[in-house]
């Protein structure tokens, strides 16, 4: 699991200790992984306010503060979307969004820095297996 410098929070879990992201953390965390990943850029559409992180032209990322509170939204599988939901207070339907088919992630909560690489790494490769072929980045 990385490490990132920032506001983490560390706290035994099971066998090891993990970071919990706070705050600005989830985003910059989020962030550091879409910027990882083959022909990922970050675009302002929306304004400045709001970083959104596309393939090919296809978002599979955006950050937004709603209410005073740094979210990160991701695309999702809807029975992944069901499942996460139920399992973690801090990921609810995706602000502003197709609500089965994106999720909010919140900070403060259960969610570690490898979760949110996790779940940028997934929504990103939902995002490239429906581009044509010929579009799909080379890993």
């Amino acid at each position: 699991m990385r490490h990132r410098a920032g506001s983490t929070t560390r706290h035994p879990w099971g066998d090891g200790s993990v970071d919990r992201v706070n705050g600005r953390e989830l985003q910059k965390c989020a962030a550091a992984r879409a910027r990882e990943l083959p022909a990922s850029t970050l675009e302002f559409p929306f304004g400045p306010d709001f970083d959104v992180f596309k393939v090919r032209g296809k978002m599979f990322m955006f950050h937004a503060k709603v209410e005073g509170e740094p979210q990160v939204i991701l695309k999702a599988l809807p029975s992944d979307s069901m499942s996460l939901r139920a399992a973690h207070a801090d990921i609810t339907p995706g602000y502003h969004m197709n609500k089965q088919h994106w999720i909010s992630l919140h900070p403060g909560g259960t969610l570690t820095a490898e979760m949110v690489d996790e779940l940028v790494t997934e929504s990103y490769r939902l995002v490239v297996a429906g581009l044509p072929k010929g579009q799909q980045p080379v890993e």
